[in-house]
């Protein structure tokens, strides 16, 4: 195994143990670490909205800024000031966001193949997010904005990029104007501007995109960043004063930390390091990779055109075009680039059912690696074996919790490429076979690498997504359970649960008659 993957098989179990741990409090909806991109947007919308404010009061004369933003401080502190702490506090966890985000993404492995996209439209991001928050601190024109202007200028001049030195502009009083404020504040707004437009191409490729946590994060954040802004308002430094040398001043380590690396190493480590990464982040998706799974298959002659497989793919692999031998109906066409060979979308079709007399099943749409012919026969012959006083058929996620030491004499486990290939009409299919009752283990909510496995594998099976579980299977005799990597021990004690309350509960299992379609 090569270093890069120990490292990231290292990292990635730390940020584990903290998603699982942050479970407990917050829940899987709830949990930051797994909504990262959803927490990052909300705070991009939290800065752009207090910073057109600012904006709106701001005056960008070389001797007005300064006095503006200290009256915006104090004079209007009930509303501008606090926005202003709100701009400086949410563009701090806009940023910490977007590194946890980056280092899960990477430390999940998750930019080869259908996430390539991403992944490389997301890099450019991340100068963009610094550019413009450095250049924020510059518009305060305090004693922190001209100690980071003539840092920043410093690390630019050893770039062979202008024909003079560009700190020279920040050695006289007279040397700054009001045409460089200008042309800050428009940097500052343009910057941005392209920031979400970059967002726009980063997720975009991707369907059912969380643009916003839960209601209850996105009240508890702004709650947090108000208290915040309450207890620790930003304030501005003294004034910059080009014929003087800056005195001591507070550091935004989130936003300006490179200035002080600057100063303990050189401009050409520095931008070695920045360079270095930049290229290395960007040659990640290229380098190899696991073999890939078999993309999703779709049989013409059994596809209806009814795009639920389209509606339900994560990752819009799928498209609908004129059938070929059906005039008036449409296909389901897979891209094969795209595709996560997830199988949610065979379990999203409805010629998926078990129920269908074919000796041979075919589906509209199929995996190769686990079909659902395949899966009827594993069932079957599970059922077949099962024997005891409480059958039950557990059907779990080869990616959550593992479930294969839950096999008995009286209980069959069926791993799944992921939960969401499960048509529900197998849960059905196994009560009337003779199951006392099903267990279905997805990851836990938010965890799953498929994006939506766990979410519409619960949806269907609680009959509020099609295709769903029909309302004449008792609910007593299915148990949905959420499960983690490491949640093997809890997953058995759930499981033993559930095999007492099925022992106590009425005698309201579906019949073992002749199998056909309902």
């Amino acid at each position: 195994m090569s270093f890069h993957a120990v490292l990231r098989n290292g990292v990635k179990s730390i940020f584990l143990r903290f998603e699982e741990a942050l479970d407990t409090p917050f829940g899987g909806d709830d949990n930051p670490l797994r909504h990262l991109g959803a927490f990052g947007l909300y705070l991009l919308w939290i800065v752009v909205g207090s910073g057109l404010y600012l904006y709106a009061v701001l005056d960008t004369g070389i001797d007005a800024v300064y006095r503006s933003i200290g009256e915006i401080s104090s004079e209007q502190w009930y509303l501008g000031g606090i926005l202003r702490s709100l701009h400086r506090y949410a563009s701090d966890g806009f940023m910490l966001v977007m590194l946890l985000h980056l280092i899960r993404e990477w430390c999940y492995g998750r930019y080869h193949g259908f996430r390539r996209y991403s992944w490389l439209t997301g890099v450019p991001l991340l100068w963009l997010a610094y550019l413009a928050g450095i250049g924020g601190y510059w518009i305060v024109w305090d004693q922190l904005a001209q100690w980071s202007a003539t840092a920043t200028t410093e690390l630019l001049d050893w770039l062979p990029i202008f024909s003079e030195p560009s700190a020279r502009n920040f050695l006289a009083p007279d040397s700054i104007n009001d045409r460089f404020f200008t042309m800050l504040v428009f940097l500052h707004l343009g910057v941005p501007l392209l920031l979400i437009l970059g967002l726009w191409a980063h997720v975009h490729r991707i369907s059912h995109v969380d643009y916003l946590p839960s209601r209850r994060a996105m009240l508890a954040t702004l709650a947090t960043l108000l208290v915040l802004s309450l207890l620790k308002p930003a304030l501005s430094h003294p004034p910059a004063n080009l014929a003087r040398v800056p005195g001591a001043i507070g550091l935004d380590w989130f936003i300006l930390f490179i200035h002080p690396l600057t100063d303990l190493s050189s401009p050409a480590l520095i931008w070695t390091l920045l360079f270095g990464l930049t290229a290395l982040l960007f040659a990640l998706p290229f380098l190899p990779r696991p073999r890939p799974q078999p993309v999703a298959v779709v049989d013409a002659a059994s596809c209806t055109g009814c795009d639920r497989c389209l509606a339900d793919c994560p990752y819009a692999a799928i498209s609908m075009a004129p059938h070929p031998r059906r005039p008036g109906l449409q296909l389901a066409v897979v891209d094969a680039d795209l595709c996560a060979a997830c199988g949610i979308c065979a379990g999203a079709c409805p010629s998926s059912t078990p129920f269908r007399r074919q000796e041979a099943l075919t589906t509209g749409i199929d995996m190769p690696q686990q079909p659902v012919h395949a899966l009827r026969e594993q069932l079957e012959q599970a059922l077949a074996q099962c024997s005891g006083r409480c059958k039950i058929v557990v059907f779990s996620c080869t990616r959550g919790a593992d479930a294969s030491a839950l096999a008995t004499a009286d209980t069959a486990v069926i791993p799944l490429l992921c939960t969401g290939m499960l048509p529900p009409a197998f849960v059905e299919y196994a009560l009337r076979g003779g199951a006392d009752g099903v267990f279905v283990s997805t990851c836990r909510h938010g965890g799953c690498d498929f994006r939506l496995g766990d979410r519409w594998t619960s949806e269907r099976l609680l009959g509020q997504r099609e295709p769903h579980l029909r309302k004449t299977v008792p609910a007593s005799r299915l148990q949905l359970y959420p499960a983690a990597a490491r949640d093997s021990g809890a997953l058995a004690d759930t499981l033993a649960d559930f095999r007492t309350r099925l022992g106590t509960v009425s005698d309201d299992r579906l019949p073992s008659y002749q199998r056909k379609a309902p």
